[in-house]
């Protein structure tokens, strides 16, 4: 089994006890001259951690886990890079302390229930405490997560759980409950930097065999995205590059060749996939194009599924959008299309148009809002019968129960409009759809009160919105890909019937 991809561990349930005082590596399995870069750097104290410094201050709760002085359980959220696993090294080398680690990759809950019996029995017996290490924990079930809570909530072991998914999302709340919470920030790039130049110089790295042109570290850092496992992979690939060349130093060139692509921060079940997807949303409905085509292109870059992106595209177009350009919608469900039957790399190129479209388009959430009052009436059992006039007559004895009777078709009237109502008797007045000026919208915004007034007569007026309440709720699954969507009929404008007012 691997951890981490970088250094073995045991199998589920090994254990590895401290190393000797003195001891170059502090953790799992000493490294050796052929161990990966990243591995041989890795911080043999606290004190040669990088970055986390709101983590690190005296008594903080990451120094009390490493120095072992309060015996508490923990998490560590954090993105790829950040130290999760190097604090699980330096925790492993406390000297009173024994080390069970293993992956929820691969173990199951006998394995755990193996680990705390084993922990419950020497406890009793006046041996050493347990600290139980899982990476990777959000890939626990429930039933796994389960069988750790009596063990940590009396002690028996000391939990140390990695994870790069949101606990509050991928860890049960019992067990959440019992554990502190430390989260790791992504590194910076003068941190990421620190650690590429002390690996050039330091004996357990490079050693000063080779150099770094600043152009080449510049390249480093940047693509390394606060990655600095990604870094000094790549540092070392730049430095076997150069030897082979008989180069005594790394240049641009040669660092190019190590790493081209950036370390991209996202995981498409995780928490970036929707913290990017928000703001690729808000940047789109704030009117910034160029903010819109960045998140785009990570998303893109990450490898999200085009459709996805297609779907929210087409949703902010009637959410965002709606009346004020009603042609964003038919911009956005084409981009969607274009997906479907000419895929990637080529539909990129229609997604962006879309994007730039619909983020320096006039903006409107009135059909958004219209359509969450509709609901929140029908939901609130608003809404009586339909109107004797507006039922179905086409069936033998409809007319018989007074269907249709009275109903005035809008096409027999020159102008296309006729007085009638429409909305069942307790919802007279309702005034759901409210246009903004924005756009096309204003001319809808103009015609609309005249409408009206043919419509329901010039006596009818607005149904008052009840004391207290939000004029303007926001229907349920807005904001989501499962929002609104569509455009509401649209009304003749040649005007109403001769003696009503002129629209």
């Amino acid at each position: 089994m691997e951890f981490d991809g970088l250094f073995p561990l045991t199998e589920p349930g090994g254990v590895r006890t401290a190393p000797p005082a003195g001891a170059v590596s502090a953790g799992f399995t000493t490294w050796s001259e052929d161990s990966p870069l990243p591995v041989r750097m890795r911080p043999a104290s606290i004190d040669e951690l990088v970055g986390q410094q709101h983590l690190l201050a005296p008594g903080a709760p990451l120094r009390q886990l490493v120095t072992g002085t309060t015996p508490m359980s923990v998490i560590l959220w954090g993105p790829p890079g950040t130290g999760k696993t190097t604090i699980a090294h330096l925790v492993a080398g406390a000297t009173d302390r024994k080390f069970v680690a293993m992956s929820a990759l691969t173990a199951g809950v006998k394995d755990v229930r193996a680990v705390i019996d084993t922990a419950r029995r020497e406890r009793r017996a006046g041996g050493p405490p347990t600290v139980l290490f899982i990476d990777e924990v959000h890939r626990f079930s429930k039933t796994q997560q389960d069988s750790l809570l009596a063990a940590v909530e009396d002690r028996t072991v000391t939990l140390l759980a990695a994870t790069t998914e949101n606990p509050y999302f991928s860890v049960i709340s019992p067990l959440l409950s019992r554990c502190v919470l430390l989260t790791l920030q992504a590194l910076g790039d003068e941190d990421v930097r620190q650690l590429v130049r002390r690996a050039v110089t330091d004996p357990r790295g490079l050693g000063g065999a080779v150099t770094l042109t600043a152009e080449a570290e510049e390249h480093l850092v940047r693509l390394a995205g606060g990655d600095v496992r990604k870094a000094l992979t790549a540092l070392e690939a730049a430095a076997g590059s150069a030897a082979a060349q008989g180069a005594a130093e790394i240049d641009l060139a040669t660092a190019e060749q190590a790493v081209d692509v950036a370390a991209v921060r996202y995981d498409r079940d995780g928490d970036a996939h929707y913290d990017v997807i928000s703001a690729f949303i808000k940047s789109m409905r704030g009117s910034d194009p160029d903010a819109a085509l960045h998140w785009l292109a990570r998303m893109l870059v990450a490898g999200e599924d085009p459709r996805f992106i297609a779907r929210r595209i087409v949703i902010f177009a009637s959410e965002d959008v709606g009346m004020a350009d009603p042609q964003a919608l038919l911009i956005a469900t084409a981009a969607a299309q274009a997906v479907q039957s000419v895929g990637l790399p080529e539909a990129q190129l229609n997604l962006a148009q879309a994007v730039v479209h619909l983020a320096t388009a006039p903006k409107s959430n009135a059909v958004t809002t219209a359509l969450g009052e509709a609901l929140a009436d029908v939901r609130a059992g608003r809404g009586g019968a339909v109107p004797p006039a507006l039922r179905d007559a086409h069936y033998p004895g409809s007319r018989g129960l007074g269907h249709g009777k009275g109903y005035r078709y809008p096409h027999d009237d020159p102008k296309g409009v006729v007085r009638q109502q429409y909305v069942p008797d307790d919802l007279i007045g309702a005034d759901y759809y409210r246009p903004t000026d924005h756009g096309a919208e204003r001319a809808v915004g103009e015609r609309l009160p005249r409408l009206r007034r043919i419509v329901r007569g010039p006596s009818a007026d607005p149904r008052p919105t009840p004391s207290g309440a939000d004029p303007r709720p926001t229907p349920p699954g807005a904001g989501s890909s499962n929002g609104p969507s569509g455009d509401g009929p649209k009304v003749d404008d040649s005007g109403p019937a001769a003696g009503e007012d002129q629209p």
